[in-house]
């Protein structure tokens, strides 16, 4: 394969995306730990499961990111995960030392890739990741809104009993209980949400979409979501790498969209081989837009607690 993709920290979201990108035999994956064996361990029993599916990709584990040189894209899972009653922000300073070491030791050898952020807090995380890599913002993107949106539209497709193929959600905002799901926008076979569902199952929609990785740190006890997070990181990757011009929701910087500057923040975003190529706007109400604003004063003020 031409293409490399080197993700950085081989836990249950790290390897599954791992295993996501292996099996559409799109590119060459690199799983990077700090705990001895374990990348290997992932990346030796992927590599012996593609016989078995009849796909030619090179699957490789180390704890060096010497094995991550020439990448294409570089995937950042590496962090703390949320334990029951923690907030993403209560990750903060745990997770930014994390990222920061990942991001800069990347850049290193891959001095042309992508970065791909998903460790939380993820908005702010993604902000320094560009800061420390010091590379164009459009080249560092943050995994949160194709999950989120993934969610409502998981709850809207169980609430009507609809193909999950005929709902289209959109969720606006920093990756956290104060997120935006665009109920206007988000439709059912063009059909917006705000005429086939009752206001009261609606907000409860919304609800659920904003505690949904609260839901699962709950059920789990330990650890947080991992299938649904690293499918969301390989449509990403397959968009970038296959330069589709996809449209999905993203964090990604913000340098006067929806008035906001110097902010990684939850929107919707064309993917190509450069990365970001553009943001997409939405016409917002004023109610939306005041949710906008409690949002991005939520991610800014994080963002000023790393001092970048």
């Amino acid at each position: 394969m031409q293409n490399k993709v080197s993700i950085i920290g081989a836990g249950m979201t790290g390897s599954t995306t791992a295993h996501w990108l292996a099996e559409r035999e799109i590119t060459d994956v690199v799983l990077v730990d700090i705990v001895e064996g374990m990348p290997q361990g992932k990346a030796l029993d992927l590599q012996e499961a593609m016989p078995v599916i009849g796909k030619d990709v090179k699957v490789v584990g180390s704890n060096d990111y010497e094995a991550t040189a020439g990448s294409d894209i570089i995937v950042i899972t590496a962090g703390l995960p949320r334990k029951p009653g923690m907030s993403r922000d209560d990750l903060l300073v745990a997770n930014a030392k994390i990222v920061g070491e990942a991001s800069r030791e990347s850049i290193k050898y891959s001095p042309e890739a992508i970065f791909i952020v998903l460790t939380n807090p993820l908005d702010v995380m993604t902000y320094l990741s560009m800061k420390v890599t010091d590379i164009p913002a459009h080249r560092v993107i943050g995994q949160a809104g194709i999950l989120d949106s993934a969610r409502m539209r998981a709850f809207v497709s169980m609430e009507l009993e609809v193909s999950v193929e005929n709902v289209h959600c959109y969720v606006l905002g920093g990756h956290g209980d104060d997120m935006v799901p665009l109920t206007r926008h988000s439709n059912v076979a063009g059909l917006s949400l705000d005429k086939i569902l009752s206001p009261d199952r609606l907000a409860a929609i919304v609800e659920r979409t904003r505690k949904g990785g609260g839901e699962i740190v709950g059920l789990l006890k330990t650890g947080s979501a991992f299938y649904a997070p690293s499918l969301a990181v390989t449509q990403m990757v397959d968009a970038i790498l296959k330069d589709k011009h996809l449209i999905v929701p993203v964090a990604a910087y913000l340098q006067g969209e929806y008035g906001l500057n110097d902010i990684y923040f939850g929107v919707s975003a064309q993917l190509g081989r450069v990365g970001v190529e553009k943001i997409i706007e939405y016409e917002l109400s004023d109610a939306e837009k005041k949710a906008v604003e409690k949002s991005a004063m939520g991610v800014a003020e994080n963002i000023a607690k790393l001092n970048y």
